[in-house]
C-alpha cells in the first residue's frame, strides 16, 4: 500500500505540472490583454507614482508574460510552488488570503450537499433495486429522470419564487440577514448563516441526486443477480442481512468512484449556484474574477481544482482496497 501511494503521488505531481502548464498557456494566449487593462487601472489610482508602461512591465515580469510560454511558465511556477500567486486584481488582496476568506462558505455548502446526496440517493437507489419493476422502482426512476432534466438556474429560480417571494421564508440571496444579523448572539449568527445555506443546498441536491440514484440502482441490480446472492438466500439468510452484509458492500465498489470524485466539489464551490444566491464562496469569487480578467486568482483557482481532482482520484484508489479486500494495491 505504501509503495502504491508513493508511486501515485509521484505520478500525480507530474500530471499536476502538465495541467498547470496548460492553465498557464491558456492565460498566456488570451485574446484580450488583461495585463494592459490592469496596468492602466493601477496607474490612475490615487497616490500612484508609476506610469502605465512601468506597471505593464512589472506585471509582465511578475507572471512571465513577457517571455515565451515555457520560460514564462517556469517563472510563474517558482512563485506558485511556495504559495505566492500574487495579488488578486479584482479583490486587491493576496490571492491566498482572499481564498482563505471565502473557502469556508463553499466547504459548508459542499459538505451539507454531499451528506444529503448520500443519505437520499443511495437508500432510494437500493430500494428501487430491491423492488424492481414495482411502484417504488418506477417512482425512484421518474424522480431521477426529472432531477437529471432540471437545470440549476430553473430550480434556483423556482425556489426563490415560491419560498422567498411568495412565502417569505428565506432571503433571496446573501449569507446573513442584513437588518438583524449584527444584533444576534454568536450562536444565532451561525444559525442565521446556516439558514441562508438551505436553499443553495437544496438546489444542488435536487439537480445532482438523480444520477447517483440511477447509478446505485444499476449496480445494486447487478449484484442482486449474482450467484453468491442466490446462494445466500438459498441458505436461509434473512433478506436484510443479504442486502446489508453481502449485496450493499459490493455495490459500494463502483460508488466509491463517484463519491471520491466529489472531493473537489467540497472546496471548489458551486459556481452557478453560489452566483444565483449571492453566496460569497469560492465559486462566486472565481466567477467574479474571471469576468474581469483577474489572471492571478483565475490561475490559482484552476490549479487548486487540479490538485483536488488528483487527490480525489488517489483517495478513490485507496478506498477500493478498503471496501473490497480482494483488491490489492501494490
Amino acid at each position: 500500500m505504501g509503495k502504491f501511494i508513493v508511486k501515485r503521488l509521484l505520478l500525480s505531481i507530474v500530471i499536476l505540472f502538465c495541467v498547470m502548464l496548460i492553465v498557464y498557456t491558456l492565460m498566456h494566449c488570451l485574446p484580450t490583454n488583461y495585463i494592459d487593462q490592469q496596468a492602466r487601472q493601477l496607474a490612475t489610482r490615487p497616490g500612484n507614482t508609476k506610469s502605465a508602461a512601468e506597471w505593464i512591465a512589472e506585471l509582465n515580469a511578475q507572471y512571465g508574460m513577457d517571455k515565451g510560454i515555457i520560460a514564462g511558465y517556469f517563472t510563474w511556477m517558482k512563485s506558485a510552488i511556495v504559495g505566492n500567486f500574487g495579488n488578486s486584481w479584482r479583490w486587491t488582496l493576496p490571492v491566498t488570503e482572499k481564498f482563505a476568506d471565502v473557502v469556508w462558505y463553499s466547504f459548508a455548502l459542499g459538505v451539507a450537499t454531499f451528506i444529503l446526496q448520500v443519505l437520499i440517493a443511495i437508500p432510494l437507489g437500493v430500494a428501487a433495486a430491491r423492488k424492481q419493476y414495482g411502484m417504488t422502482d418506477y417512482t425512484v426512476t421518474v424522480i431521477a429522470m426529472v432531477c437529471n432534466s432540471l437545470p440549476t438556474f430553473f430550480v434556483a429560480s423556482l425556489f426563490k419564487l415560491v419560498l422567498c417571494v411568495k412565502l417569505g421564508w428565506f432571503d433571496i440571496g446573501g449569507m446573513i440577514s442584513t437588518r438583524t444579523h449584527d444584533a444576534m448572539s454568536p450562536f444565532m449568527q451561525v444559525m442565521d448563516m446556516g439558514w441562508h445555506l438551505v436553499l443553495p443546498t437544496l438546489t444542488i441536491v435536487v439537480v445532482s441526486i438523480g444520477g447517483l440514484m440511477r447509478y446505485t440502482r444499476t449496480n445494486m441490480l447487478e449484484v442482486l443477480n449474482a450467484d453468491y446472492i442466490r446462494t445466500a438466500r438459498a441458505k436461509g439468510l434473512p433478506e436484510s442481512k443479504v442486502i446489508s452484509k453481502h449485496a450493499f458492500r459490493n455495490t459500494l465498489i463502483p460508488l466509491v468512484t463517484i463519491l471520491g470524485g466529489s472531493l473537489p466539489g467540497l472546496f471548489s464551490g458551486a459556481l452557478v449556484t453560489e452566483q444565483l444566491f449571492s453566496i460569497p464562496g469560492v465559486g462566486y469569487t472565481a466567477y467574479q474574477s474571471m469576468i474581469v480578467g483577474d489572471i492571478p486568482f483565475t490561475m490559482f483557482y484552476l490549479s487548486f481544482i487540479s490538485i483536488l481532482t488528483l487527490l480525489g482520484n488517489l483517495i478513490t484508489d485507496i478506498l477500493y482496497g478498503v471496501v473490497d479486500p480482494r483488491v490489492r494495491l501494490s
